[in-house]
This record gives structure tokens, C-alpha cells and sequence, in this order.
């Protein structure tokens, strides 16, 4: 196993940081390893915001439903899905150029998750651990006043970055689902209900008389919360404009 497959099984979300500064040559590489990934037809449909100013950085974490290490982070970048560039462009030299579509949000949203893993997978290699803040989805209107974005640019991924803890690096990486679990062949193969319940209580490690509880607790937390419906109507705002 070489280092990069060591570093994609051992890398686990970290929201505790030291006081360690992460230097301007480590966000550059991060940065620059973002650009790195690839882009649909080599069009970059990403664009990233790097946020530096605290006040900024305290707004995003009340936004981000109260999570104060967000704020804490000595780096934080939001990954927009953006096209506007191209569009721009295809404005000036293409005749009647059509309305973007919902295809090209989805186009530049791939884009900007496989640079966002870049980043993540580059800061792992130097020590540096990151957490993706899929809250970024919520209060979609605020956000675009807040961070000056134009129409076909959406903040689509939020990662915050810092030097992990002693406790953090100790801290066990939860377990995944089994490979067998997860990859069909050929097709969608249809579990019956009693082989996912198998396929939960493996990863979990509950007895069937524990996993209700589990799944209980899961959908409380993820399913039936108040940020679910926040995230689902700012998701329907950002379709709903882009598609005007």
C-alpha cells in the first residue's frame, strides 16, 4: 500500500485544530492541487473562495447551523459551482447564446466536488486535516449577498482546514460500510430488507436488537431535523434561479 492509499484510508473529518498557523506555501499547494483535478472539457466550472477575514468566517459559522470550530479554522474555502465565466465569454463571441440549464449546474457542481476532494487529499499529505461543511447549502440567498456571487456562481462545497490535535489524530475513524456492501455488478441488485439490516449492523457493530435505536437516533439527527428542510428550500432557491 502505497502513501497516498494509506492517506485516503486513514484521513477522517477533524474539527479541533491547534494554534499552528497553516503557512501561505501549504495553502498554496492545497490551492493549487484543487486546479489540478479533473474538469469537464477542461473548462474549470469551479471557482474558490478563500476566507480570510474573521468577521466573514463568524457569519459562516452561526449560517452553518452554530458550529463555532468553522470559525476557529485557520483556513476556510468555499468551492463554487461556477459557470458564469464561460457564460460571459459565450455571450461575447457566440450569437443568441441560450439560458443555462439544469444539466450545467450538475456539470459544474461534479467540477467543484472532485477539486474540493483535491484540496482535501493534498492537505492530508502534509498533515493537515479538513472537514467539508455541507451546511453551505442553506440560506442560499444570504450567502450570495454575503459572498458578492453572480448568477450562475453557487457556493456548492465548504472545507475548513487546520493542524489536528493529538486527541483528533487518536480519535478512531469511523468505520465504513464492506466493500461487497457497496459495489453492484452490472446493475442496481435490490437487498432485501433482512441483508441491509446485515449490511448496517456490520458497519455499526449493533446487534439487530440495538440497530433501531441506531437508525432512531440517525434520523433524528439527519433526516427529521430543522437544517434538512432549511437545505432542501435554499437547494430549490438555487435551481429555481439559476433556471429564471
Amino acid at each position: 500500500m502505497n502513501q497516498t492509499i494509506k492517506e485516503l484510508y486513514s484521513r477522517k473529518s477533524v474539527r479541533v485544530y491547534t494554534d499552528e498557523e497553516i503557512t501561505e506555501k501549504e495553502k498554496r499547494v492545497i490551492l493549487e492541487s484543487a486546479l489540478q483535478a479533473p474538469t469537464a472539457g477542461n473548462m474549470a466550472l469551479y471557482s474558490i473562495i478563500d476566507v480570510q477575514d474573521q468577521a466573514l468566517k463568524d457569519e459562516l459559522a452561526k449560517r452553518c447551523d452554530n458550529q463555532p470550530f468553522i470559525a476557529k479554522a485557520p483556513l476556510v474555502l468555499i468551492f463554487l459551482a461556477d459557470y458564469q465565466k464561460w457564460y460571459d465569454m459565450f455571450k461575447e463571441y457566440t450569437p443568441n447564446i441560450p439560458k443555462l440549464e439544469e444539466s450545467d449546474l450538475f456539470l459544474a457542481t461534479q467540477d467543484c466536488i472532485i477539486a474540493a476532494q483535491n484540496a482535501v487529499v493534498a492537505a492530508e499529505s502534509m498533515g493537515i486535516g479538513s472537514c467539508y461543511i455541507g451546511d453551505i447549502l442553506e440560506n442560499f440567498e444570504e450567502n450570495q449577498k454575503l459572498l458578492n456571487l453572480p448568477k450562475y456562481a453557487v457556493p456548492y462545497v465548504m472545507v475548513v482546514f487546520g493542524k489536528p490535535t493529538q486527541q483528533q489524530k487518536d480519535r478512531q475513524k469511523p468505520q465504513r460500510f464492506d466493500l461487497e456492501d457497496m459495489v453492484h455488478i452490472n446493475g442496481y441488485q435490490q437487498k432485501s430488507l433482512e441483508e441491509t439490516k446485515q449490511m448496517f449492523m456490520k458497519q455499526s457493530h449493533k446487534t439487530e436488537e440495538d440497530l433501531g435505536k441506531y437508525i432512531e437516533s440517525f434520523a433524528k439527527r439527519k433526516f427529521y431535523a430543522e437544517f434538512r428542510h432549511e437545505m432542501n428550500r435554499s437547494a430549490r432557491a438555487i435551481l429555481e434561479y439559476w433556471l429564471k
